[in-house]
């Protein structure tokens, strides 16, 4: 990387910090390594291990994991002291590919709002964007269509605000049909075959919604705007909050250029969902994991009311309301400066590494 993209992804990173403590966000600096994770059937870890110094009575290597996402830390925090903080770190995530999209490390950007949802924490990342965008080399913000957008620099397809699309419509738009009236193994089934996709036999219903979104839905995206893909099916599991009508979470990702940028959640707060949902994806990670690692049991009591805990509509309040976001930093900056790749962003990318 030269000294110019050097200079100008630290100002972006001081000025994302700027953002988030200028509304009063406490910043965090948690672990990179932990004994126990949350266990996520998407994603593969880095294991490790503590090794006693000679004379130590304690003779085996102690494993350790590090961290695909600060949320296991973070949220343990957020549980004691309840207020909105964020972090920027490094995260860990094995079995990927490095070059294009994706390095082994990488920067993440972790913040939660307090009795904020999914659609507060929205409304905050598009602030943010704003701010960012401002501080582009030769960028200019002018209003277009209602909207803004940079005049020139090297930020091409930024335009804000956010073009909002629930899964639904995009599924209607970009794959032709509607995704819940095809919520069953036989009807995606048939839809994947139509649109030239191959399943094996008896493939479950997330997985299918996965390889339609993966190979049709998500390479359809618009590339001339930033886009919040919202309101996903609730059969694809994951600790965001049901929706009212039962059949959507309140969970957005966002894109820029078709390239995956955060991800966010109003958060389960549930300690009953939440111990359910770690038996099932613990079980699943068990089978499946190239990387098998410990999975904290007792995690879910985080969420259990404690003596003073304050009360919601009735009822004592263990967990905070509130939304997180987790955005990747690399690839934010590759979009801001208008490259292809994050490598060409990385001080020293992995590839360099051979």
């Amino acid at each position: 990387m030269d000294f110019e993209l050097l200079y100008e992804r630290a100002r972006i990173f001081r000025e994302i910090r700027s953002f988030f403590d200028q509304q009063n966000y406490l910043e965090l600096d948690t672990p990179l390594l932990a004994p126990n994770l949350i266990p996520e059937t998407c994603l593969e870890v880095f294991e490790t291990a503590y090794v006693a110094p000679p004379g130590s009575k304690t003779r085996s290597a102690t494993p350790y994991w590090l961290v695909p996402s600060p949320e296991i830390w973070m949220k343990k925090l957020i549980a004691q002291h309840r207020t909105s903080v964020y972090q920027i770190c490094k995260c860990f995530r094995n079995g990927e590919s490095t070059g294009h999209l994706h390095s082994p490390e990488f920067t993440m950007l972790e913040y939660y709002t307090m009795e904020a949802d999914y659609q507060d924490s929205l409304a905050l990342t598009e602030k943010l964007f704003l701010r960012l965008l401002e501080l582009c080399p030769q960028g200019e913000i002018y209003p277009q269509n209602g909207g803004t957008e940079l005049r020139s620099g090297q930020s091409p397809g930024l335009h804000l605000p956010f073009l909002r699309l629930t899964m639904e419509e995009a599924f209607a738009r970009y794959a032709g049909f509607d995704l819940f009236k095809a919520a069953d193994q036989g009807t995606l089934t048939a839809e994947a075959h139509k649109l030239g996709l191959n399943p094996p036999p008896n493939m479950a219903v997330p997985a299918l919604y996965d390889l339609i979104f993966i190979h049709t839905v998500e390479p359809s995206l618009p590339r001339d705007r930033v886009v919040a893909l919202t309101d996903y099916p609730a059969f694809v599991p994951c600790l965001a909050k049901k929706s009212g009508d039962g059949r959507t979470v309140e969970r957005w990702e966002l894109y820029a250029r078709g390239v995956e940028l955060a991800n966010c959640y109003s958060e389960e707060t549930d300690p009953d969902e939440i111990r359910r949902y770690f038996d099932r994806e613990g079980q699943e990670k068990n089978r499946t994991a190239l990387v098998p690692h410990k999975i904290d049991d007792d995690y879910w009591k985080n969420f259990l009311p404690k003596a003073g805990s304050p009360s919601h509509e009735g009822k004592a309040q263990g967990f905070p309301r509130c939304s997180g976001v987790a955005m990747g930093l690399d690839r934010l900056f590759m979009a801001l400066m208008g490259k292809s790749s994050i490598d060409s962003t990385l001080p020293f990318p992995m590839s360099s590494f051979r």
